[in-house]
Parts: structure tokens; sequence; C-alpha cells
């Protein structure tokens, strides 16, 4: 495999929480997928993960960048699932499925949070070339 784009995006978690207290249903609504909402409302302190998600979507979007037509995919265009063990998994949905449609790629995501700041880095790969002759 071969890396085709790299995104990074940091949110401050006091901004997220910001957000929160200032629109949170409206926020949410606007920036999360359903399965993202369900889970970041389970949570007793969402401000965390809410920031580690718009940190996530973001660098999806920035690393999507390389594709004509990538600058209209919205935050509900990319979500973020855990995996059972633990990992996060990124889900291209909407605009964002359609730019990427029929080409065979990997995308890696990565998340970390302190109190302080959530960090996010995804990975596009396209997948290995085989049988070319």
């Amino acid at each position: 495999m071969a890396v085709i784009a790299i995104g990074l995006d940091v949110v401050e978690v006091a901004r997220a929480r910001g957000l929160l207290e200032r629109h949170h249903d409206r926020i949410l609504d606007r920036t999360l997928t359903p399965e993202e909402r369900l889970y970041v409302d389970s949570l007793g302190d969402p401000a965390p993960a809410f920031a580690a998600r718009l940190a996530a979507k973001e660098a999806v979007f920035k690393a999507l960048q390389v594709f004509d037509g990538a600058r209209t995919i919205g935050w509900r265009d990319i979500g973020v699932r855990r995996l059972g063990d633990g990992r996060p998994e990124a889900v291209l949905l909407g605009h964002a499925a359609a730019v990427v449609s029929r080409r065979d790629l990997t995308l890696h995501l990565s998340l970390s949070h302190s109190r302080d700041v959530a960090a996010a880095v995804a990975i596009l790969e396209d997948a290995p070339r085989l049988g070319v002759s």
C-alpha cells in the first residue's frame, strides 16, 4: 500500500465544552451521526469525546482533499465508531462515501485526548496493485 494523504487536527477540550454548553442539542445534531450522538450522550463528561470526534472529522476531511468534490463533504458525512477492541474507525457516509466510491482505499484513524486537547490523525492508503502485466 502507498500513502495517498494524511490529515491531522487538534481541538481544545475547553472549546468543545463551550460549544456543548451554549448549543448542546443543535451542535450535536449538526456535527455527529446518530451513532456518535448516542455514544457521546452516554458519557458523564461528553466534552473530551466530542472534541476527539471533531478532530477526527477534520483530519479525515483534510486527508480526503486529494479528491475532486471533497470540499463539499459535511460534518455528518464522516463518522467515528469504536470497534470491539476500543480502536476508532472512520465511517464515510453520504457525500464522503460518494467522493471515494469505486476506489480501493484504506483509511486509518488514530484518536487521543488529554484533559486539555483532543487530536486525530487520518492516513489514507491505496490498495496494493496486483496482477499488473
